[in-house]
């Protein structure tokens, strides 16, 4: 399961990439709940909480069905 969570970060990364930020994987839990750590301008940034939950949790829901929530650490 982390294989398919880590590519479709892979998928979402150039946007991120293209305003200064990145993501990196910190877990995947047997509960269905991704932890990422955002990096770069997406750190900071007041917008993060959305990116996370409308772009990366959207993005990796679709691609692995399972997956409960994904989480900034």
């Amino acid at each position: 399961m982390k294989e398919k969570v880590q590519a479709a970060l892979d998928k979402i990364r150039p946007a991120l990439n293209r305003d200064g930020g990145d993501v990196e994987l910190v877990d995947v839990g047997d509960d269905g709940v991704v932890k990422v750590r955002l990096k770069g301008a997406c750190g900071g940034c007041p917008m993060s909480q959305m990116t996370l939950k409308m772009g990366i949790e959207k993005v990796v829901k679709q691609a692995v069905p399972e997956i409960k929530s994904v989480e900034s650490v």
